[in-house]
């Protein structure tokens, strides 16, 4: 069932890969970012001031922190970001993750723990997989030997944790425990739209999952059974990631790219790379801090 909801243009971001937007409730505005011009961007939807910040490396995600900076996902491991000043300090690499990867997708869970995967930056090689990151300590945990990692996603109310595999075109779920460990993965959904394959997902307040279409030309979401219920077209072919944002988290803003794309393609699809925003009936989940200290 396609949603005819409007859908605008917010950020002329041109990104090569847009990715990773996330809401930040302390400042009221969206981070997102251009992997591959290693850029980290802002958008504050009350003023329309934007703007972006070039980061030393690929710089795959941002989420808040407890402490006001950014945690940020690069390609050889954590930086915290410092928004105030515009610095990016190295925090740690990620052990036993090959040169050839990068970091790639990431979200918080309610009880401040980090979510992140890896990915082969040739998008070739099964070397991807997905770790934990609490107060400090990296773990792996979820699902690995994946090429292309995305996600992960954690259900309002903490219990479960999706994580997508974009190349086989599937998205998995698994039950996380007290103490974050993660059960069996099983199947979720695999997409069930034709020459599409799911990129970053996201859980709504109602527990639905979204997930940004690449080459789908839209954001799909999906009930707790898995069941495709709903798409909203977005201008653009390659959709990756959207978050809801504003003070009542019904704003959905979008991210998509230009990666791959032809000269004939961009001619039928300008607006690719640009933040988009549509309105939701449904309200997301609050994002929360990365708790960095005990």
């Amino acid at each position: 069932m396609e949603m005819k909801l409007p859908v605008r243009q917010v950020v002329d971001s041109q990104a090569v890969l847009g990715e990773g937007p996330v809401w930040d409730a302390e400042r009221g505005i969206v981070w997102f970012v251009d992997i591959k011009q290693h850029l980290l961007w802002l958008y504050d939807p009350a003023s329309g001031a934007q703007g972006s910040v070039k980061a030393p490396c690929q710089i795959g995600w941002v989420l808040p922190a407890s402490d006001g900076t950014l945690l940020a996902g690069m390609q050889d491991g954590l930086y915290s970001f410092e928004p105030d000043t515009g610095l990016f300090t190295k925090q740690c690499s990620v052990a036993g993750e090959p040169s050839s990867n990068r970091l790639n997708d990431g979200c918080t869970d309610p009880a401040g723990r980090a979510w992140f995967g890896s990915m082969d930056d040739n998008e070739k090689e099964p070397a991807g997989r997905f770790y934990r990151f609490e107060r400090g300590v990296i773990e792996p945990a979820g699902p690995d030997n994946i090429c292309i990692t995305n996600g992960p996603a954690v259900s309002p109310d903490g219990k479960l944790i999706y994580f997508t595999d974009t190349l086989s075109r599937r998205i998995m779920v698994c039950d996380i425990a007290a103490d974050g460990s993660v059960g069996e993965q099983r199947t979720f959904t695999n997409v069930g739209i034709p020459g599409a394959y799911p990129d970053g997902p996201v859980i709504d307040s109602e527990g639905y999952l979204w997930t940004g279409l690449w080459n789908g030309w839209c954001v799909a979401r999906y009930s707790p059974a898995g069941e495709l219920v709903e798409q909203v077209p977005i201008p653009a072919a390659n959709v990756t990631k959207l978050a809801f944002g504003g003070e009542d988290l019904k704003t959905v803003f979008v991210t998509t790219a230009r990666k791959g794309l032809s000269d004939e393609a961009l001619e039928e699809q300008p607006l690719a790379g640009s933040l988009f925003a549509f309105d939701s009936p449904v309200a997301g989940a609050v994002t929360s801090p990365v708790r960095l200290t005990p």
